[in-house]
């Protein structure tokens, strides 16, 4: 039975100046030092690759542990608790079709109810039935299985009849990353580059899919690099030697070693921690930062799960796959105080990095991060006084914090008699995950504003993945498929596309997808922006209007508009077609959560938003789901090396009509009483 480690977030406040302290991103923990629960099936993947000890100076400020194992769900929506997965293993255990053989389990996640239900319940009513969904692998089949905990029984199980498997698993993981040790091919290789063993760390990248001669078999790639007088081994890759694996036999379908000429680069000054650096840094030097809130946090959770600040209300969770997820979010009217429906449901449903490199050995590189190894399972503790100011509130499951500007501001004197200075505090709830999947960091936040809008946002931190190169200085730049950012290092150019299911709910389940002028696009199920077109793109309920008659709605405002740049016919597009738009307009299906398809491993993009799309189904006055896709070309430069600034982009979902006025007039601004130990630079 293996140990989990339950991911860790936090609730604070801090300063926008806060994303200046926390400038990059990165962890070394080996692993998740949190909650050891005795359950079945779920750990994360989090360094598992290195053996070694690489210390930091932030390791001493890890957060306590909380034992989860006897708490119980409050809501509908709540996850799957500790016992409840342990109920699945016992449910499953008897279960007799699996009676001489039992499967892989791959995944345990709750089972929502319907919509219809959620919508219906209110706290005090008796909790909805509970159900669990189990993705398992047998005999190189799916499976999919509905587990009834009231019951205690399974009352479905289809065996998937299209392409795809689940996401890979840490036994996944660590079985293909050994398997290059006992080859002897591969020991002849790395015995002629003068690597000894002990200095190696292999590790199993998603092999995506290219066509029939891959089909039938769960395979990976597995690459290799000498971690050598380093931590950061992603900077010293062993050039050429790919080995493909197939995941069930652990056997070497097939080995590719075209790299013999290339050197290992030098680990010279790829070591990014703090303690390694042995130059003072050329700036100014900054002067501490104190957060304080003297009457203590704005916000509450309740049950858990329940978060509640200012005029918002919304459900949050960790999910195994999406990292996390914002439910039933509501926002109080500025008039009457009564709680009103924004969305439903929203999250990051696929992550898309395709490299744009044809080598053999950097092909296949186009990963899934969400449907091939997960970002919830990726997710990582947060840093104290880097990722978190001091005075943090630290809870497992979430992180969210007030971030302190401008909000609006007016003056008025110069032309007139008024001699007015008015301006409100920008004060801001943020939910924020941090995932390392592989050698990429992803911080995911969902900004919360008291005016109405939501902010979701996205950075991107950690290491470039690299290719070996002869060149200690640029040759011909169009004969490489990146910029060197140091000797013998290429940074090959990539994307990085990130989906998210926005089930927007404005004032009602029932909505349209309209522009800026209000017309509405009857058949408009997919957008692909022109921005050299002004529009804007609404969310309305057609059935609502304000007093002035103006139909109440949410806009998105894009943002990260880069496009993929891969023909659409091209295997890694094929199966990440929901990139083709930046926009998609859905009807809501239940079973239609995950862009890339439920199955994404080798999946072949027949179970996609783009297929979905296509079906032209009804989204005028109906309860659509609205998808966005956040997109980023990355050219890399020396700045990159050796770990990168995070580079951050986002979209906001922000309110059209849905008020009847500005909803923050009669919130009260800040006073010098309210904060007494600050202090104005003249009386200091």
């Amino acid at each position: 039975m293996e140990k989990s480690s339950c991911i860790h977030f936090c609730f604070i406040s801090y300063l926008v100046l806060f994303i200046v302290v926390g400038s990059w991103y990165r962890s070394t923990n080996s692993s998740l030092p949190n909650s050891t629960l005795q359950t079945p099936w779920s750990t994360s993947k989090n360094r598992i690759f290195s053996n070694s000890k690489a210390s930091s100076v932030l390791e001493t400020q890890a957060q306590t542990s909380i034992d989860h194992s006897a708490e119980a769900p409050h809501h509908p929506l709540d996850p799957l608790t500790v016992q409840e997965i342990n109920k699945v293993r016992t449910i499953l255990s008897s279960y007799e079709p699996f009676s001489f053989t039992f499967p892989t389990i791959h995944t345990v996640q709750l089972d929502e109810p319907d919509k219809v239900q959620v919508l219906k319940w209110s706290k005090g009513d008796a909790l909805l039935p509970r159900k669990a969904q189990v993705l398992a692998l047998l005999n190189g089949q799916s499976h999919v299985l509905t587990v009834d905990l009231d019951s205690s029984s399974i009352t479905s199980h289809a065996i998937n009849s299209s392409s795809g498997y689940p996401m890979l698993s840490v036994d996944d993981i660590l079985a293909a990353s050994k398997v290059p040790f006992s080859n002897a091919e591969f020991n002849k290789s790395i015995a002629a580059r003068g690597v000894p063993s002990s200095d190696l760390i292999c590790l199993p990248p998603s092999a995506g899919w290219f066509g029939p001669n891959e089909e039938g078999k769960r395979v990976v790639k597995v690459l290799c690099y000498s971690k050598e007088s380093t931590p950061n081994f992603y900077m010293r890759p062993i050039e050429g030697l790919v080995m493909t694996v197939d995941l069930d036999t652990l056997e070497v379908l097939k080995f590719s070693d075209t790299g013999r000429e290339i050197p290992i680069p030098k680990s010279t000054d790829t070591d990014y921690r703090y303690t390694a650096q042995t130059k003072e840094p050329q700036m100014e030097p900054l002067n501490p930062i104190s957060i304080e809130q003297p009457k203590g946090p704005s916000f509450r959770v309740e049950d858990g799960h329940i978060v509640k600040w200012a005029n918002w209300v919304f459900h949050l969770k960790a999910d195994h796959r999406a990292g996390l997820v914002i439910s039933r979010v509501m926002v109080r009217d500025s008039e009457n105080g009564e709680l009103r429906d924004v969305m439903y449901k929203g999250f990051a449903s696929e992550f898309f990095v395709p490299y744009m490199d044809l080598d053999e050995s950097w092909y296949f590189k186009s990963y899934m991060d969400a449907g091939e190894y997960g970002l919830g399972m990726s997710a990582l503790p947060l840093v104290p006084l880097n990722d978190c100011p001091r005075h943090s509130y630290y809870m497992d499951g979430i992180f969210a914090t007030p971030d302190e500007t401008h909000f609006w501001r007016h003056s008025e004197g110069l032309l007139t008699d008024f001699q007015i200075r008015e301006a409100r505090p920008k004060v801001t709830l943020v939910a924020r995950m941090a995932a390392s999947v592989g050698n990429y960091d992803y911080i995911f936040d969902w900004e919360f504003q008291t005016d109405g809008l939501i902010n979701v946002k996205v950075g991107l931190s950690g290491m470039l993945m690299v290719k070996g190169s002869p060149y200690h200085q640029a040759p011909n730049q169009d004969a490489m498929s990146g910029p060197l950012i140091s000797e013998n290092l290429i940074g090959v150019v990539h994307d990085h596309f990130v989906t998210f299911h926005l089930d927007m709910d404005i004032d009602g389940a029932n909505n349209s997808f309209v522009n800026v002028n209000l017309l509405r696009l009857k058949k408009m199920h997919k957008l692909s922006l022109n921005c050299m077109i002004p529009q804007e793109f609404h969310m309305i309920n057609p059935s609502k209007r304000s007093r002035l008659g103006n139909p109440i709605g949410y806009k998105i405002v894009p943002g990260g508009t880069a496009a993929s740049l891969l023909d659409h016919d091209d295997p890694p597009q094929l199966r990440s077609a929901f990139t083709n738009n930046q926009i998609w307009v859905t009807p809501y299906n239940r079973s239609e959560q995950w862009a890339g398809g439920l199955l994404t491993y080798q999946s072949r993009g027949d179970d996609t938003l783009a297929v979905w799309s296509e079906r032209d189904h009804s989204i005028e006055n109906k309860d659509i789901v609205l998808w966005y896709t956040l997109g980023f070309h990355h050219i890399p430069c020396q700045e990159d090396f050796p770990v990168m600034p995070t580079v951050t982009s986002g979209f906001e979902l922000k309110p059209v009509n849905f008020f009847e006025s500005n909803p923050i007039l009669r919130a009260a601004p800040a006073f010098e009483t309210d904060l007494p130990v600050c202090r104005s630079s003249a009386s200091s």
